[in-house]
Parts: structure tokens; sequence; C-alpha cells
């Protein structure tokens, strides 16, 4: 239990470093998709950003002040999606980092602001202590092959979220199922809701259990319950949980909202 505990504080610790990280999720201030700036003139961004093929062409002048790779810019480029964190961004406005994205044949720019006035009032994340019960065996059943559903986003719009199995555990006296998707290292990651969302708990949240073994066999620990990155900043896109996804028992355990 005091392992156990003590590992979950320094999860905990970590995780307020990361989203108040210079570049982290408070800092993001505005995502802007091209097809609603045809002029290619995004708000408060130097340069003219437009749709080329599969990439972004910008367009600046040593004047505007962009640095791309850390040296000042002039001139034109073409910019795939930023496939790391908003940090290593290739295009830099001063302190601001402007992350190139693509949703579904969609192209943006994403603006992290470490002055931004998220980041600075951040107060920390109201997590509960780490309680045993909230950790359970889990077992991942796949799917033959993947499926995509279609399910609301945050940012109002509608987009596929991508579906790999079931993971399937006890918790509060009954079999529970959540449907997950499996990322590149293995691990899986499920949206879900339950009965404190929208209360006593930000209205949904992530779950990612480590990779399974061998035989499915997994931890499915709650206690990791993580706040998706639109309760940081209003401008992440954030699908909302598929269906099937919403336990009609209260989890009272992981991050549940902003202090």
């Amino acid at each position: 239990m005091t392992d156990a505990s003590d590992a979950w504080r320094q999860w905990h610790e970590d995780r307020v470093t990361t989203v108040s990280a210079p570049h982290g999720p408070l800092a993001l201030t505005g995502t802007y998709w091209l097809e609603d700036h045809p002029d290619g003139r995004l708000p408060g961004i130097p340069g003219t950003w437009t749709a080329d093929g599969d990439a972004v062409l910008l367009a600046a002048a040593g004047a505007d002040g962009l640095t791309v790779d850390g040296r000042p810019f002039a001139g034109e480029l073409r910019l795939a999606a930023d496939p790391g964190p908003a940090s290593g961004a290739r295009v830099a406005y001063g302190e601001r980092r402007l992350a190139v994205l693509v949703r579904e044949g969609a192209r943006g720019v994403r603006d992290f602001d470490p002055d931004a006035r998220a980041r600075r009032a951040f107060r920390g994340i109201d997590a509960t202590p780490y309680d045993p019960r909230w950790s359970v065996p889990g077992r991942f059943v796949p799917y033959g092959t993947g499926r995509t559903v279609r399910v609301p986003n945050a940012d109002g719009r509608e987009r596929g979220l991508g579906l790999a199995g079931e993971l399937v555990f006890p918790l509060a006296g009954r079999e529970r199922v959540l449907r997950v998707g499996v990322e590149d290292d293995g691990s899986l990651w499920a949206v879900f809701a339950d009965a404190t969302s929208g209360s006593s708990s930000y209205r949904f949240r992530f779950l990612r259990p480590a990779a399974p073994d061998a035989a499915g066999r997994t931890t499915v620990d709650f206690n990791r319950a993580l706040l998706p990155p639109c309760a940081f900043a209003d401008h992440f896109l954030c699908p909302f949980p598929p269906p099937g996804n919403t336990l009609d028992v209260a989890v009272e355990a992981g991050e549940r909202t902003l202090l």
C-alpha cells in the first residue's frame, strides 16, 4: 500500500509539472482551422498559412518575427503536422509555439503561449488520494478488426474515434466493459464517463492502462484517471466517450477537476 501510494503521489506530481509546463496544455490559446480563414491570416499570428496538398504552406517576411527550427524565417515553407509536444514545434513567435495539426484531412495551427491566462491562474489538479479499491485486474479482448465510431468532440465537431477492443474488469460488484483504443506502444486508451461526471468530476475523463500481456491481462487503475486536455484549455478537440463507455458507478478516484 505504501509503495503504491508513493508511486501514485509521484505520478500526480509529474502530471502537475507536465500540464503547467511553458508549452503544456494550459498554454493553448487558440486552435485555428485553415478552412475557416481562407485568406491565410490567423488571429494574432504573423505570416500567411494556407493548405498545400497534404501540408501547410507558411509564407512570411523577416519583419514578421517568426523563427523555424530556431532560426529567423523569411520566405515560403511547407510544413507537415508537428508529431510531438508543442515545445518541439518547428515554428515559434517569440516564446510562443505554433504547432501544425491535421485531423481527418483538415489542417490547422495551434498557438501555445507561456503567458496564457489559464496557465497563470493554475492552482493545481484536484485528485483523490490513492485507494487500492479502484485498482482492479482487467482483460483486453481485441476485435477481429479495428472499428471507428463517430463521436462529438469538445469543439462541437464530430470525428472518428478508433476502437481496437473491449476492456473487461470487475468494479463495485459487477463486471464492467470499456471500449478502448490501442496506442503505438501497445498501451490502451479509454474515454469514459461515470456517475460523478459533470458534478464532482469533469464531464469525462481518460484512462490509459498499460499494454496487456500475451493473455490480454492488464491492470485497470482508476486512481490514474486523467483529465482530458480540454479540461485545461477550451481549444482542444477531445473526443467524448463512445457509446457504452458511461459507467453507472461513481468513480471517486483519480483526477477530478482543476483547483
